[in-house]
């Protein structure tokens, strides 16, 4: 399929997507996500923080990202020095330092359970795969740099779980390409602009509408921008799930902390977004009760 094929889309609403015991799709609540991603720092008290920031704001799940070190840093990165709030290291050590392994990840399963919480990943590499399905998650999520990883995307695929695919810094082929790879019926496209933190005139919101029309499967987005109205408008031009990143604080070390949304402005997401669902309503025009006795008031009929 080229760029700019039109013929033989699908322009009807997608069926929703089950993903544990919410569906997402038109007609559904928009399906909000809480990106804690690496934001914890390595902390699980921290992440314990978020999440139940993100229970309180009223999201459906947090999402972290999960890695093997010595497959996802390059061989030339491995061994240079950073500066790390834990003092200098290398950067195979510092991304070990931040990593969660399954003593942490059981106590976050624990803590999204009593918080009401569905949680997933990104996995970066196969083995990270094979430790998500360990504990059963409901979902498994495609960060836009794994695209194009299809040992990643076959792992994925062959779990039998709905997929949430992340499309940032893709091309239209590549994005063809990881769709052929998953079974439709389960997944769910994110449109996303990979700069961070991103600027206006990069959201091109209206690809939402090219992507869902494109592969006929529900679309949301995942936003890396200050503020809300971005992603405000991407669930009135029907985003069905919004995935932000949140922090305690954006002024905390680390690289995803400045493009996130602190605990009030996750509150207001949430709000706004249930506000928008509610104003949108089923495009029906009728008289609504509220405009009976101005109608009777003020409605004048000449023939």
């Amino acid at each position: 399929m080229t760029a700019n094929a039109t013929a033989g889309l699908s322009v009807s609403a997608p069926a929703p997507v089950a993903i544990g015991d919410l569906l997402v799709g038109p007609g559904q609540p928009t399906y909000i996500i809480g990106e804690i991603g690496i934001n914890h720092n390595g902390d699980v008290d921290i992440a314990r923080q978020l999440i139940e920031v993100a229970a309180e704001a009223g999201c459906h799940a947090v999402k972290f990202q999960k890695r093997t070190p010595e497959i996802c840093v390059p061989k030339e990165q491995q061994s240079k020095m950073r500066q790390t709030p834990w003092g200098e290291m290398t950067y195979l050590e510092y991304k070990h330092r931040v990593e969660f392994g399954e003593e942490q990840y059981g106590e976050i399963a624990k803590i999204c359970a009593e918080n009401g919480l569905q949680w997933f990943a990104s996995p970066w590499d196969v083995p990270s795969v094979e430790f998500l399905e360990s504990f059963d998650v409901v979902t498994h999520k495609v960060a836009s740099a794994s695209i194009t990883d299809f040992e990643l995307l076959r792992a994925l695929a062959a779990t039998g779980k709905p997929i949430i695919l992340s499309t940032g810094m893709s091309t239209i082929e590549e994005i063809d390409a990881a769709v052929e790879v998953f079974d439709r019926d389960k997944l769910v496209v994110l449109h996303s602009t990979s700069t961070y933190p991103m600027p206006e005139e990069e959201a091109n919101l209206r690809t939402i509408e090219t992507l869902r029309a494109r592969y006929g499967v529900p679309v949301g987005y995942s936003g890396h921008e200050r503020g809300l109205q971005i992603s405000l408008a991407a669930v009135t031009l029907g985003a069905v799930a919004v995935e932000r990143h949140i922090t305690l604080d954006r002024a905390m070390w680390g690289s995803d902390h400045a493009a996130s949304l602190e605990p009030n402005g996750l509150q207001h997401l949430v709000r706004d977004i249930r506000v928008i669902e509610q104003a949108l309503g089923d495009g029906v025009k009728r008289v609504f009760p509220g405009e009976e006795e101005p109608r009777k008031r003020l409605r004048r009929a000449t023939v």
